[in-house]
């Protein structure tokens, strides 16, 4: 859950003239510590992302101060990192905002870490405060005593979950209580699942969460906003990231498969339409970002209540031109959601023609992603993780075993390169420097529940151990109930506790009759779902745990347990029957 400390909460204050920044930055690494341990240095850290209007006040104001660049020159070594160019670091600080201010000592020690804006003075006085007294200010976070045994929740961990998931909830306006609004993802997830099987409370959250989140769609351009101020949907901020359209596109897709409200397939479009403008590059992949700001660190809200035309003549924010590996992978997850619940078949052709550019560009030989062209300090969790869950939605949308084979050895390099020998779980990126890396509860809870599905797909053990871990880390108290809410741990261990609905077409990839059934599994609306196409011209499936009749025509299945339902010759009857069993699927 993106908590509303993991984003930052400042009121707009008017810029003063720029003037010639006063700090020797240089780049994150190993060499930093180095040099802070030869010269009795503290390293600060500023984790930045060229997107964020508060980071551009910061160089507008805080850096370009005399006061605070002899601090930094007498005590300190600068150093900053791009929040989309290491995910390692984005996730270990994820819950200090951007920019996030961390000062380490020349061991990799925190001593102090900061959210958001700081004003010059501040900063002075912040930077003198722990040259006179280098104590850290809290322990270093102690990872639990005892890890949980099984992958499934016990039951006071469970009711807390679903506790706090309601009590987060703002039932007036949508989206989470508090402040700053923005929609957690896997709390609407969560409430779709629960509404399906007639939980009236839990359709009135999830419409209240669509509701709230249309209300971040710039009206214009199409495209998410990040999140509103204020404590309503009134006050946007503007940056447009790769991964917050990815995610919302997600949630609409899933509101429309279950609601049929065409707002939230207007919302589709309107985001689709946003990403072949302004984010999708000429070779099909995806860009990182939209700047915030028309010109940096001057507040847009004039710029953004304008028409197209107007803004255009103006000039548009700067979008980030990096291609990454995770940035496509999720947005490609997501359009083929989308897919999944319009048929639109341009949804599908978009996302995969951003995965055949990141296995063109971006594929390692072990079969795990980098992140861009050059890695730091890669490979990270967060790119190969995001395009397993791409992999595995366009195999469950085509049926064609190459995405299958990709994802198998995408899941496998992570089991090889990110888990953890002495704990469950898996950490952002190998160990390597003076910060050992972490686990993480989002990049966890991704993966337990794209090598759950996967498991259902190859038949292997080996997924479905993946899983496990992932889950004991995430069902460990300590981790489920360190924030103030993670629903989205309710849902992976209601997959993991229960087989996907299952749907198999057996016919001709060539065979029209075969390619209708194929198409209505795909669209039925359930997220937990195998979904394959069996052509026996191309042998045995990954995972032949059920024995198909051969018939003379396409036939289509309901599978449960190492069984199926009689063939189904009909979209329609396929449709009926899968619905039938709907109630007791997860």
């Amino acid at each position: 859950m993106r908590t509303a400390l993991s984003l930052l909460l400042c009121l707009w204050i008017p810029l003063a003239a720029a003037a010639p920044g006063l700090i020797p930055w240089q780049a994150y690494g190993d060499d930093a510590f180095t040099r802070a341990r030869a010269e009795g240095r503290f390293v600060l850290l500023e984790l930045e992302a060229v997107w964020c209007h508060w980071c551009h006040v910061m160089d507008e104001r805080t850096w370009t101060d005399p006061a605070v660049a002899e601090a930094v020159a007498q005590h300190y070594v600068p150093v900053r990192a791009d929040h989309d160019a290491r995910p390692d670091l984005a996730e270990r600080y994820r819950d200090y905002g951007w920019p996030a201010i961390i000062v380490l000592d020349g061991e990799g020690r925190e001593i102090v870490k900061r959210a958001g804006y700081i004003p010059p003075e501040s900063m002075a006085r912040l930077l003198a405060a722990i040259v006179a007294d280098p104590s850290p200010e809290s322990a270093a976070a102690a990872e639990p005593s005892a890890w949980a045994s099984s992958p499934l929740l016990d039951a006071a961990t469970r009711a807390e979950l679903e506790r706090r998931w309601v009590e987060t909830h703002d039932f007036t306006l949508g989206g989470l209580k508090g402040f700053q609004k923005i929609v957690d993802r896997d709390a609407a997830e969560y409430a779709l699942l629960k509404a399906a099987t007639g939980d009236t409370s839990a359709a009135r959250m999830a419409r209240g969460d669509l509701a709230g989140a249309r209300r971040l769609l710039d009206p214009v351009w199409g495209g998410v906003y990040q999140y509103s101020t204020g404590g309503d949907w009134k006050h946007p901020h503007y940056e447009k990231l790769g991964f917050i359209q990815a995610d919302y596109l997600r949630l609409f897709a899933l509101g429309y498969a279950a609601f049929g409200d065409p707002r939230d397939r207007a919302a589709i479009a309107a985001i689709h339409t946003y990403l072949r403008r302004f984010l999708r590059a000429p070779d099909g992949a995806f860009y990182t970002s939209q700047d915030a700001d028309l010109r940096p660190g001057e507040h847009s809200a004039a710029y953004f209540a304008l028409g197209d035309a107007t803004r255009m003549r103006r000039g548009t924010p700067r979008v980030d031109h990096n291609v990454y590996a995770r940035e496509n992978g999720l947005i490609a997850a997501a359009l083929v959601q989308a897919h999944a619940a319009t048929g639109d078949p341009l949804l599908l052709d978009d996302a995969a023609a951003a995965v055949e550019r990141m296995i063109a560009t971006r594929r390692l030989p072990e079969g795990g992603y980098a992140h861009g062209v050059s890695d730091s300090a890669g490979p990270y969790l967060a790119d190969s993780l995001a395009m397993l869950r791409a992999l595995i939605a366009l195999h469950g949308a085509t049926g064609e075993r190459r995405w299958l084979a990709e994802a198998t050895a995408t899941a496998d390099f992570i089991a090889r390169r990110f888990a953890r020998n002495d704990a469950p779980g898996f950490r952002t990126a190998a160990p390597s420097g003076p910060l050992a890396p972490v686990a993480t509860l989002e990049e966890n809870l991704a993966l337990a529940r794209a090598a759950n599905l996967l498991a259902g797909y190859s038949g292997e053990a080996r997924h479905r151990a993946m899983a496990e871990s992932a889950l004991r880390y995430l069902a460990t108290p300590e981790v489920a109930l360190a924030r103030l809410s993670d629903p989205g741990i309710l849902v992976a261990a209601r997959e993991m506790a229960n087989e996907p609905a299952h749907l198999t077409v057996v016919g001709g990839r060539d065979d029209p009759a075969a390619r209708r059934l194929f198409s209505a599994a795909v669209r039925w609306p359930v997220v937990y779902k195998r979904v394959e196409w069996w052509d026996r011209r191309d042998g045995p499936l990954a995972n032949p745990d059920v024995a198909y009749p051969e018939l003379a025509r396409a036939a289509a299945y309901v599978c449960s347990e190492g069984r199926c339902s009689r063939p189904l010759f009909s979209p329609e009857d396929l449709i009926a029957l899968a619905a039938e069993t709907r109630r007791t699927a997860p």
